[in-house]
């Protein structure tokens, strides 16, 4: 059986305030991007994950892993032999590793014949990481808490075409929230995502990462201002970075980008 894992961007990402747990508490929007990895399992006598395509760790810490090894846990479902082909970047603020933890869970419920509600894999998911519970049912979602409180948002992109770069630099996730700018939006997300046309959006919704990881990575700002020069209604740095998209109403020409980026255009839906 095999799954295609997506990735999301940020529209808007504040952090409101710091919480006491050590957590932080945020208020942004996920978009689903169709830029996927491939997931595949298949039942077998042991468990086993293999990774091709990147080098990230392949042992108990891996994502797809933990939400196996909560399945067993809570179904006592039988081990698979799963690969996992990634095509996301690491380190990019595209939720790619909550993604495939997330279709892990799907594709484990739908080998099994578990009969298991979205609700259901989603309380699973969010035990995973905050963004996870989102890639169960991928709609578009406002954000708050620790990024695991969802609602609903009137908004479609449908049609719109995206742009995602990433330079090989990334920006740890901890020392991105260090330094992070910590304070609400001037005008809710929901508000400006709800009533205002994108092209105005790059005047009211902002990254609260974006400024030191701008001022770490030299490639970043240089990023935003050519999605713009080629015509982005509205960039912006997704997550903690380091990858930064732009929102096109036509197919972007994305040559003239430095060499060492990734780079991926598609259509969002």
């Amino acid at each position: 059986m095999i799954t295609f894992p997506g990735c999301k961007i940020n529209l808007g990402l504040y952090v409101t305030e710091k919480r006491t747990d050590g957590y932080h508490n945020l208020e942004t929007c996920f978009y689903a991007v169709p830029w996927t990895d491939i997931l595949e399992a298949v039942q077998s006598e042991n468990y086993r994950l293999d990774v091709s395509g990147s080098d990230i760790p392949v042992g108990e810490d891996n994502l797809c892993t933990r939400a196996f090894r909560m399945m067993v846990e809570k179904y006592h479902i039988p081990p698979v032999h799963a690969h996992l082909h990634k095509c996301l970047p690491h380190g990019a603020g595209l939720g790619g590793g909550s993604s495939d933890a997330a279709s892990m869970l799907r594709l484990l419920n739908d080998l099994n014949n578990l009969g298991l509600t979205d609700e259901q894999l989603e309380e699973t998911a969010s035990a995973l990481g905050s963004d996870c519970a989102f890639f169960i049912n991928p709609t578009p979602k406002l954000a708050t808490g620790r990024g695991d409180i969802f609602s609903d948002v009137n908004l479609s992109l449908n049609g719109k075409f995206i742009a995602v770069i990433k330079p090989a630099e990334s920006i740890a996730t901890a020392e991105a929230y260090r330094h992070v700018k910590i304070g609400p939006p001037s005008v809710p997300v929901k508000e400006v995502l709800e009533n205002y046309p994108v092209h105005e959006w790059k005047n009211l919704l902002f990254n609260a990462f974006e400024d030191y990881a701008f001022s770490k990575i030299a490639l970043l700002p240089e990023i935003k201002n050519m999605l713009y020069q080629k015509g982005a209604a509205f960039a912006l740095m997704s997550g903690s970075g380091s990858a930064v998209f732009g929102i096109f109403d036509n197919e972007p020409d994305l040559t003239g980008f430095p060499d060492k980026c990734t780079l991926w255009k598609g259509q969002l839906h």
